[in-house]
Parts: structure tokens; sequence; C-alpha cells
């Protein structure tokens, strides 16, 4: 083997030892999300210049692109998001809405759409967009098992974070969690939504969030309101329950165990 080439591997085996000891990562910015448990256990917010893994269930996928929006609204900071999806994506879980992007506080004009042909492309045009420093955010969506996405392309995927400091969200939808170099790893299931006002169609967007790998803390498990109009997440609101007022036809119960009485 040349010079050349040794040299070359031994700077690729100081790089994914840093990774791996989690050095780099250790220091790097964080944003808070919002929600006061979640980023004590984040040690103070999600991690910028890294990979977040978030899995789900085929059924949820609606709920795992509607949390991978917020954490994109809460890293990119203004800047231009690319979103990266397979062709057949929309097949199993739809277009993306940009009105629907809208509604969660996420400006549609900040988002680049990509479609690969395939895994290999969707891999490829994600490193590449990582490694762009003028982006804020690359959500890479995959939909079930793919023997391409391995320990190997994680690691390059890493390093293309951390060398630009752009934040990699990867959306994995019917697909179990396998080794990977990814900072965080998320489970994530729908929740009840708190009860809305009369003038609301629906209540605040709310996520079973399971995090199941933290890198530099513990996991956990919470309900996870997002807030739309502050682009930010929160403990779940509590709503008194009403309680019904009595029927003005009804007798006083006094009275009635009067005449009962007499």
């Amino acid at each position: 083997m040349s010079g050349a080439r040794m040299s070359a591997l031994a700077t690729l085996r100081s790089q994914i030892e840093r990774i791996e000891t989690a050095e780099v990562v250790h220091h790097q910015d964080r944003v808070a999300l919002g929600h006061g448990e979640v980023d004590r256990a984040l040690k103070g917010g999600l991690a910028r210049a890294a990979i977040h893994e978030v899995f789900c269930a085929g059924s949820q996928g609606a709920v795992a692109t509607g949390f991978v929006t917020g954490l994109a609204g809460r890293v990119s900071v203004q800047r231009p998001l690319l979103w990266v999806r397979q062709d057949f994506s929309e097949m199993e879980t739809g277009a993306l809405s940009m009105s629907g992007l809208a509604e969660l506080g996420l400006d549609p004009r900040r988002v680049v759409m990509v479609r690969a042909a395939d895994v290999e492309s969707a891999l490829r045009t994600s490193a590449d967009a990582l490694a762009c420093d003028a982006l804020g955010a690359v959500v890479l969506e995959l939909w079930g098992e793919t023997r391409q996405f391995d320990l190997v392309a994680s690691r390059k995927l890493t390093l293309a974070a951390q060398s630009s400091g752009v934040t990699g969200l990867l959306l994995r939808m019917a697909a179990q969690p396998l080794p990977s170099t990814a900072e965080t790893r998320w489970m994530l299931r729908a929740a009840h939504s708190p009860p809305a006002s009369m003038w609301s169609a629906w209540g605040a967007p709310c996520f079973d969030a399971e995090l199941l790998r933290n890198r530099h803390g513990p996991c956990g498990r919470w309900i996870m309101e997002w807030k739309c109009d502050e682009c930010q997440f929160s403990e779940p609101s509590t709503y008194s329950q009403p309680v019904a007022a009595a029927p003005d036809h009804r007798p006083d119960p006094a009275v009635l165990q009067q005449r009962r009485a007499g």
C-alpha cells in the first residue's frame, strides 16, 4: 500500500475514533427544544453538527414527519432546509404539504425538496448537502429496511455534518434501528392532543417521544406538545375538566329529601 493511501487511512481512522469517543459532539452548540425535561436529558438541547435518527412504525409516518419538522425548525435558524426523499415515498406516505409545514411554523420558502431515485442517490445527495455550510439542516427520509445504510454510511454523514456544522435529521419509517454514529435516536408515536377551543379545528400537535439513544445523557419517554406559533416544544398543557351544571328543572336535593321524610 502506498504512503498516500496509508496516510489517508490513518486520517480516516482518527476521524472515526473522534466520532466514537464523542469528543467533538460533546462540545457542539446545542439548541433548546423548549421541553424542560427533554432539554435537561440532552444537556441543554439538541446538538447541532450531528446526526439524529427518528424512527416510527409504518402507520405513524405523519407523526414522525411532524416531529422532524419541529426539530428542523429549531436547528435550522432561518437557513434553508434540504429534504431528501425517495421517489416512492409519496405512494407510501403521501406528498409533503407545504401548507401543512406552514401550519407547523416552518416557512415553506426555506424548504428545498429533492426526490432521489434510490437509496444510494439519497445517501449521496444528503452527504453532499451536509457538507454545505449554507444550509441549516438536512432531512433524509428513508422507507423500510435498507442494507445500503450501514455503519459506514452513517459515519460519512456524521463526518460531513461535523465538518460544516449542518445538522442531519434521519427519518426512518417502517425500519428497525441498527448500529450508527447518531447522536440521538428517537421512537415516535401519536399522543392525544389537548382539547381545543370552540373556534379551533384541532388541538396542538402532541408526540409520544421515546429517546432510545443519547450519547451524552439519559434516555426517557415524554409527551411533547408542539407550539406552532412559538415554534418550540413544551410540556403538555393542563386543562381543567369542565363540570356539568345541574339542570334548572331538577328540584333542590335538600327539598327533595324533606319531601321523602315527610
